[in-house]
């Protein structure tokens, strides 16, 4: 091949292929604005250098992107979710420079985030911020160069507006996550669906009937708990905020400290964003036969270190679980390394919802190059008019249709004088 790559195999490029195109059925938006772009070519010469999962899903974005005139490089976003033959796939039937394995090690990935920046680059897309870090930390020669980038996952946004708060970040970013045809559909009834998939993939395991405590209730814990309670596990929720904990309570979930859940939990799934979330003295609690996985962005949630410590053994249990001995002959399972469980021990989301995550990258990118030097550095919403654009073509992808307002309801709601 002419372009640079690092991929695990070339001669998985077939297989990956047939598996990109079984998921376009599945993806009728990212599909139309593809087709447009093909026309349009809106994204003609912009280098892009994207930071994502490299999945089916991804590589419908992907080309989409190309459609649209991008030059686009594209590593993982996590050592765990590559899948290798569609890696394989877009490197010898789409000439797209990728940089991916799955189950590099922590050098690896970052010299993959090197290699997508190249020589330089005008726009990023993003998945936990960790691109947009090496920029503004080792890489800040590139910085005057970028337009904009994106963010598609809530601890990449954390991140953004951390830096945003601070005054160090650099250039216009758009938070795909907080767009709600991402976070109410994708973190609800992708991550619901994916990690759910997962844990069975892994273990096997009967659900019903398990205690399944779930780490945090956003949108993601609210997917999970409710996939889990739909297969018949009794659910406990645990949280740190009261309003979140108070939502937990009314949809029928109990909700205790982890330090209480800990030792009844068959179990254990992190959805929080954040940092020990399962500890020492959690593990110290834990029942024999444990298992524990985490569904956020980062390998941080559940304390690893910790574990290895308390540990008088580790073996491989199966594909995807360690299992560690630790006091009193219990067994704690770990499933992915703690990573994102869903990408990691399985497929990730459905493409069906993915569609409108990728939508919104999309016409973000298209959005941000139009405005190009309108934006100042900072962290913005996708405008509410590309959202409904996504929503209003996955209805009608969907063959559903909608009303629409009258004049008069149109005119009642813009006034102000009608009374009771």
């Amino acid at each position: 091949m002419a372009k640079e790559y690092d991929v695990k195999d070339l001669g998985l490029a077939d297989t990956g292929r047939e598996r990109i195109q079984w998921a376009a059925q599945e993806m009728p938006v990212l599909r139309q604005i593809k087709e447009r772009f093909e026309r349009t070519k809106p994204l003609a010469g912009l280098k892009v250098a994207a930071c994502l999962h490299v999945t089916t899903e991804t590589a419908h974005l992907v080309q989409t992107l190309k459609a649209g005139g991008a030059e686009v490089r594209l590593c993982a976003s996590n050592p765990l979710s590559t899948q290798d033959d569609v890696a394989a796939s877009l490197v010898q039937h789409e000439g797209i420079p990728v940089f991916a394995l799955k189950g590099e090690d922590k050098e690896t990935y970052y010299r993959h985030l090197e290699a997508v920046l190249g020589e330089g680059v005008q726009f990023t897309l993003d998945d936990g911020c960790d691109l947009v870090t090496l920029l503004h930390q080792e890489r800040r020669e590139l910085l005057p160069s970028i337009l904009g980038g994106t963010e598609e996952t809530t601890t990449g946004v954390i991140r953004l507006r951390a830096m945003a708060a601070e005054g160090v970040l650099q250039y216009p970013v758009i938070a795909v996550n907080d767009a709600h045809t991402k976070h109410l559909f994708d973190n609800r009834y992708g991550t619901g669906q994916s990690t759910i998939d997962a844990i069975l993939r892994a273990t096997n395991v009967l659900l019903a009937g398990k205690i399944i405590v779930v780490a945090g209730y956003g949108w993601c814990g609210r997917g999970v708990a409710s996939r889990a309670r739909g297969m018949g596990a009794h659910v406990v929720v645990t949280e740190v905020d009261a309003v979140k904990a108070l939502e937990a309570v009314m949809d029928g979930f109990p909700v205790m400290p982890m330090l209480e859940a800990a030792q009844i939990g068959d179990i254990f799934i992190t959805v929080t964003g954040n940092i020990g979330v399962l500890r020492q003295e959690h593990f110290a609690r834990m029942k024999d036969g444990a298992i524990l996985c985490n569904a956020g962005h980062f390998n941080v949630e559940i304390d690893i270190p910790a574990l290895e410590g308390a540990a008088r053994e580790k073996r491989w249990g199966r594909p995807f679980i360690e299992q560690y001995q630790v006091e009193g002959g219990r067994s704690l399972n770990l499933l992915a390394e703690g990573r994102l469980v869903n990408l990691g021990a399985a497929e990730g989301h459905p493409s069906a919802v993915m569609d409108m995550s990728f939508a919104n990258q999309a016409l973000s990118v298209e959005y941000m190059l139009g405005r190009n030097g309108q934006l100042k550095a900072g962290v913005y919403p996708v405008p509410e008019v590309l959202d409904r654009e996504i929503a209003r073509l996955k209805l009608a992808a969907m063959g559903l249709q909608i009303d629409t307002l009258t004049p008069e309801q149109e005119r009642y709601l813009a006034s102000w004088q009608a009374g009771t």
